[in-house]
């Protein structure tokens, strides 16, 4: 191929040429395969060898002599100049745009799942994938897990929020439920009874096991997967749903309308929280940093709690905050829901949305989920929402 370039164009001035640099290899990731279209740029690539980089440096330029009046008698006997010969300019090369094949992304949209739903006595789960240009698969999870370790006077509920793809979340979901019937049967056994310090204690070991297998699971396989993390918050009612127990590692959330008026019972773990900005900062080599806006892990996260996340330890812990309340007669609906709906929608909106469908817990999920939608949320989204005083264990 050929081309015409007309000369003295300003898109080649010397004053440009730095800006040409070779151009690396193109990547696209996309759940460990890569996906690298041929470049149509291949046959320049001995132009882009030969492109001379000036040294912009004021310090290299030395200013030219001045010029001395030409003698007019000289004019006639001075033998005529060769011709300057100027270097031809090097091609222009303008990177192609490389994105995911438009076959991927409808197979990966046409394999996921868009929405899931759930509904028992007494609560209701709804999920939406959120719709960003990036994903193509459902990375929240939750749990209701009622009778839990075989005890219908307990139950677990429980959002789980991936990033980095849904492994992280999908083991929690899967593992959590197990772990936290162990560990509050351990604590019976070994004396610590069923006293509030000892469930809480149950409840934090639940999330640090859960943390280490799911960290040991995945560095026996490939490591995309070791990269990968989850926020989360949980809620275990127990004694006939008198005592509820709420823990939270990361920006899920859970919110309890109490007479009708909005109670935060977790805090969410951002980097922008001043103590864990202190918290990371004393560890060696912490480090957090503001990226256009928002602070991050190393440059890297928002979020400075939550399962996984193997590449950020030991800065990113799963170690919970746990609140736990007696659920009285004023205790009327728990929220737990992921960042996807807390981003958009406030803590009392969502208390008073909910209530207005008490009598149908889905469409109150649902109707939550249509909120975040509608002012802009991209995110997964997921709520859980469960009626405390129907007490659905007994």
């Amino acid at each position: 191929m050929s081309c015409a370039v007309a000369p003295g164009s300003p898109v080649f001035s010397p004053s440009r040429l730095g800006l040409l640099t070779p151009l690396d290899q193109l990547h696209h990731h996309h759940h460990g395969a890569s996906f690298l279209p041929s470049s149509p740029l291949r046959p320049f690539a001995p132009l882009r060898a030969r492109i001379v980089h000036h040294d912009p440096s004021p310090c290299a330029a030395q200013p030219p002599p001045a010029a001395k009046p030409a003698d007019p008698s000289s004019v006639a006997a001075a033998p005529a100049k060769a011709p300057v010969k100027r270097r031809r300019p090097a091609p222009l090369l303008v990177p192609a745009a490389v994105t995911v094949a438009p076959a991927v992304l409808e197979a990966a949209a046409a394999s996921g799942v868009d929405e899931v739903a759930e509904q028992g006595d007494g609560f209701a789960a709804f999920c939406r994938r959120g719709k960003g240009r990036k994903r193509v698969e459902m990375e929240d999870r939750h749990v209701a897990a009622v009778a839990l370790g075989g005890d219908r006077a307990q139950a677990l509920f429980a959002v789980f929020d991936g990033h980095g793809g849904k492994r992280a979340a999908e083991f929690a979901a899967d593992n959590m439920p197990r772990i936290v019937a162990e560990e509050l049967e351990r604590s019976t056994r070994g004396g610590g009874g069923a006293g509030r310090a000892a469930v809480e204690g149950a409840v934090r070991r639940a999330y640090l096991r859960t943390d280490e297998e799911f960290s040991s699971s995945s560095n026996s396989k490939n490591r995309e997967q070791a990269g990968g993390g989850a926020c989360c918050v949980t809620a275990l009612l127990r004694d006939g749903g008198r005592q509820l127990v709420v823990s939270g590692a990361g920006d899920c959330r859970a919110v309890l309308s109490r007479a009708g008026r909005a109670e935060a019972l977790t805090d969410d773990h951002r980097a922008s929280r001043q103590d864990e900005r202190d918290r990371i900062e004393a560890l060696k080599g912490g480090l957090v940093l503001n990226c256009r806006g928002t602070w991050r892990v190393q440059g890297s996260l928002a979020v400075t709690r939550g399962i996984g996340d193997a590449h950020l330890k030991p800065w990113v812990v799963a170690e919970p905050e746990t609140t736990t309340v007696d659920v009285g007669a004023d205790c009327e609906l728990l929220i737990l829901a992921s960042d996807g709906l807390w981003d958009k929608v406030g803590n009392q909106e969502a208390v008073d949305a909910a209530s207005s469908f008490t009598s149908d817990l889905p469409a109150a999920c649902r109707r939550l989920v249509d909120m975040a939608v509608s002012r802009g949320s991209s995110d997964d989204i997921s709520v859980l929402v469960v009626q405390l005083q129907r007490r659905p264990l007994r």
